[in-house]
């Protein structure tokens, strides 16, 4: 990973809820009655939405598509990505 994969993973870390995992960085959000884990992957330059189950039904998360995780969502990991100086057009980016 170059250097300014180095920042961008830094500058998401410092944002609200975002962690760092190696090459990637995360951050968990609840709506009103879903729970999603966002993953941004720094060597493919991805992000990928995984469903978390309510805990009575488990603890296996499964990816899901842009297109089923509600907008709102969707448009603050964008704000994150580019407060991070990390093009938002990569949460578009299908993998």
């Amino acid at each position: 990973m170059s250097d300014h994969g180095e920042a961008e993973l830094a500058a998401l870390e410092d944002r609200d809820g975002w962690t760092r995992e190696g090459q990637a960085a995360r951050v968990h959000y609840s709506g009103a009655t879903d729970k999603y884990s966002i993953e941004y992957y720094a060597p493919s330059d991805c992000i990928v939405y995984w469903k978390v189950p309510p805990e009575e039904r488990g603890k296996t998360a499964v990816p899901v598509g842009r297109s089923t995780v509600p907008t709102p969502l969707r448009e603050r990991i964008r704000e994150d990505l580019a407060a991070a100086d990390i093009d938002p057009e990569v949460e578009r980016r299908t993998l």
